[in-house]
């Protein structure tokens, strides 16, 4: 398999090495920036960088920005770094398109679980690569979502969602279970951040939303109704 490539943005050097690192040891190639703008400019110029670990606080653009401008143009999955262990900077994470969200200090070898998990969904190694089900029907080596003739845009946490929707349809999910699989297995997150998701890929799958149905004081189940 070719080595996956990895943009690992810090204003730190020290914290760059010990990322770098770690990531170097499981084999993929790492490519360093030291501010948001090199770190926009490196994106841009290089077309087969995997996966951005990103730092918040940062000269010149801050790590929020960066976020938006990558998300303008590419779903890649991106892992923010933070001193900021607050709810308020989590969920602004998430609106602005971040899929994991990391405080420091962190254990460099949970981030590297965190990045191997994103990158195995990010490539879709499930046998099934089309899923099709009430009208709806997933690409998952594409990351497209169609509903009839209409492509569906949805982030990266959305796709995974749905996904992981349509490949349980019938079961009860709780949303512990949600943030486990679809969040990572040590995400230790609020489970209104799944709440505030499902809100979002309902309202985007229009009449097809109410298959997501709400299992009040447990979490969610996707039913398609015959």
């Amino acid at each position: 398999m070719d080595k996956v490539k990895i943009l690992v943005v810090d204003d730190e050097s020290r914290m760059r090495k010990l990322v770098k690192d770690f990531l170097v040891k499981k084999d993929f190639i790492v490519i360093e920036a030291e501010d948001g703008m090199e770190a926009l400019d490196i994106f841009f110029d290089n077309k087969d960088i995997s996966l951005v670990i990103l730092d918040v606080m940062m000269p010149k653009m801050d790590g929020w920005q960066v976020c938006r401008e990558i998300r303008n143009f590419s779903k890649v999955p991106i892992i923010m770094l933070t001193a900021k262990a607050d709810e308020r900077s989590e969920l602004q994470g998430f609106e602005v398109g971040v899929d994991e969200y990391i405080s420091k200090p962190f254990s460099p070898k949970i981030l590297v679980a965190r990045v191997e998990a994103l990158l195995r969904r990010s490539n879709m190694l499930a046998k099934d690569q089309v899923l099709s089900v009430g009208g709806i029907e997933i690409n998952k080596a594409a990351h497209i979502v169609t509903v009839g003739d209409k492509t569906i845009e949805l982030s990266y946490k959305e796709f995974e969602l749905i996904v992981y929707f349509v490949e349980n349809q019938g079961i009860a999910l709780s949303r512990e279970k949600i943030l486990n699989n679809v969040w990572n297995y040590d995400y230790f997150g609020d489970a209104r951040t799944i709440d505030t998701h499902v809100k979002k890929l309902r309202s985007k799958l229009g009449e097809k939303g109410k298959y997501i149905k709400t299992i009040w004081g447990m979490g969610y189940k996707f039913e398609v109704e015959e």
